[in-house]
């Protein structure tokens, strides 16, 4: 029976999605354009999961896009927006070609160019004596990678068994970490160190990330960083657009409670209980929830098997983050910003450097060890008012430090303020070494922390790449798409891979489960949309469009 009080025009739907981060609208998109009613329900007041924006006085921050990588025609994060059909709808902006990222290691200095050649050489110019070893660590990086890219698309009896011999190089190194592949290559410890600053984009020390995975993530940046104008939310709006278009459902502030099952041993899911007490019912339901969101909240122990549970309690999940959002009216191109990311660390081994950042001395307020620096207004001239820059600097640490908080409610306690207050000021003083005098330039200043990310995301101990990245917990050892409970579907970040592109290729594999259809045969694109890719660094070649929010945001700073 129809509840009067109902915010949904029908309560029977082909599939429901828990959480509307990019896997969850990837999946929305395929599946509603295949002509299944969907519903997406979302928590937060906003779509997007971490890929959501959000206003500080005015100024747009984005938590979890700081750049995307492989966006030219024919490379995979286009194919895949274009596949989407939202690829016309969103424009990019590529960061500085030569300085997509900063490695500032103690003293020392290195760029990233957005070319392979051109990393190759500039690695070779400053390391001369490592030549033979740069060219053939960083061929072997781009050979894993490649070859952790046919897996999906790997399809019968024979094709299975050839799989060791068309992936022989990920299968040699698959069972080791990044350190003990690197030690056997490179010798030089500051080269070391240049090659591992990127460990950050998945949230492991050297000594415990995948090389495959960091070979994923090299690989993925190899032809330079890009940004999308409008921050996240651009990504996010065109999704929902298309999702619309094709008659899905997009629901914010709406929390499910517990996902309904009926049956005795097997059981299966027919639909979702939402916190209001409302029931909506489903052939099928996507989890865009981190698994143990989904299996040990919405599911419950009770109906889950001895060995899932047993996964359950061994499953460690990522670091969790201190993110500094800052307005500032300053030049900061003058005090030596530009497009690019900067990684700054101390020039020590880098293990014990992850080690004091998960757990910092909070005894004092000195500044702590390591911090990554984005400035979003420089990343999308778009959102550049004339007068004021955003910044966001992001460090990680472990959730242990704010687990006495978990529980408190609005308005939060003294001792919680007052730890904000002493974690922004040791974040404040990490900036300085980049921007010296950045502290006397600050408009607004506010810091998101672990609670922060419960609060907004709903992952678990505040994580930021949901499920630790170790090699037990990727690749086959990962949670499935398809759960042991019938009807029951996961998408993100800890089931395919994190980032803005993996999350999304996520749920185009969950939504090719329930389609029963390949990858490849869900990239197949039969429209000519394309991703317009505009210059951070040169303003030469933007559109009229373009240049008039420029322009008219500045005179709206002036008039003021």
């Amino acid at each position: 029976m129809k509840n009067n009080s109902s915010n949904f025009p029908e309560s029977h739907f082909d599939t429901i999605i828990i959480g509307s981060g990019v896997g969850g609208l990837t999946a929305a998109i395929i599946l509603s354009r295949a002509g299944q009613k969907v519903l997406v329900l979302e928590q937060h007041d906003v779509p997007g999961g971490w890929c959501h924006s959000f206003y500080l006085n005015g100024h747009r921050f984005t938590p979890g896009v700081h750049y995307v990588g492989l966006l030219e025609k024919g490379q995979s994060t286009a194919k895949l927006y274009e596949s989407l059909g939202i690829a016309d709808d969103l424009t990019f902006f590529r960061m500085n070609p030569s300085a997509y990222e900063h490695a500032y290691i103690g003293e020392e200095r290195f760029n990233f160019p957005g070319n392979f050649d051109d990393l190759v050489s500039a690695l070779v110019e400053k390391f001369p004596k490592e030549e033979n070893n740069i060219k053939k660590y960083l061929n072997l990086v781009r050979t894993v990678s490649s070859e952790l890219q046919k897996l999906p698309n790997v399809e019968g009896f024979w094709q299975h068994l050839t799989i060791p011999f068309r992936t022989k190089h990920m299968g040699k190194y698959a069972l080791f970490s990044l350190k003990r592949v690197i030690d056997w290559h490179i010798k030089d410890p500051l080269l070391k160190k240049i090659l591992n600053i990127q460990f950050g984009d998945h949230g492991l020390a050297p000594a415990k990330a995948s090389f495959p995975l960091h070979c994923a993530v090299m690989d993925h940046y190899f032809h330079g960083g890009f940004y999308p104008c409008g921050g996240g939310g651009a990504i996010v709006k065109a999704m929902t657009t298309a999702i619309k278009k094709h008659n899905g459902i997009v629901k914010t502030q709406q929390s499910v409670k517990k996902i309904l099952l009926e049956g005795g041993k097997k059981k299966t899911v027919i639909g979702v209980e939402l916190e209001s007490g409302e029931k909506l019912f489903a052939k099928q339901v996507i989890s865009n929830a981190d698994p143990n969101i989904t299996y040990q909240k919405l599911i419950g122990e009770e109906n889950l098997s001895k060995s899932l549970q047993k996964k359950l309690n061994r499953t460690k999940y990522s670091c969790s983050s201190l993110m500094l959002f800052l307005t500032v009216a300053m030049d900061v191109k003058a005090a030596g910003l530009d497009s690019g990311n900067i990684w700054l660390m101390p020039n020590e081994d880098m293990d014990r450097v992850y080690e004091r950042m998960m757990m910092p001395d909070i005894t004092n307020d000195e500044a702590i060890e390591g911090m990554f620096v984005s400035c979003t207004t420089l990343k999308d001239p778009s959102s550049f008012d004339g007068k004021h820059h955003s910044i966001e600097a992001i460090t990680y640490l472990d959730y242990k430090l704010f687990e006495k908080f978990k529980d408190e409610k609005e308005p939060r306690s003294e001792e919680y303020l007052q730890f904000k207050e002493l974690l922004t000021e040791k974040m404040i003083k990490t900036l300085e070494k980049v921007l010296p005098n950045i502290r006397e330039h600050i408009v607004h200043k506010e810091l998101g922390t672990p609670i922060t990310n419960q609060y907004y995301i709903n992952s678990t101990d505040g994580s930021v790449y949901g499920t630790e990245k170790k090699l037990m917990q990727i690749g086959p050892f990962a949670y499935k798409a398809k759960s042991e409970i019938k009807n029951l579907y996961l998408c993100g970040a800890s089931i395919v891979s994190h980032g803005v592109a993996g999350a999304g290729y996520s749920g185009l594999q969950t939504a090719g489960e329930i389609l029963n259809l390949k990858q490849k045969d869900l990239l197949k694109t039969e429209t000519d949309q394309s991703i317009t890719i505009l210059e951070a660094e040169d303003n030469t070649d933007y559109p009229e469009w373009l240049n008039n929010k420029v322009e008219s945001k500045k005179r709206k700073v002036e008039s003021n």
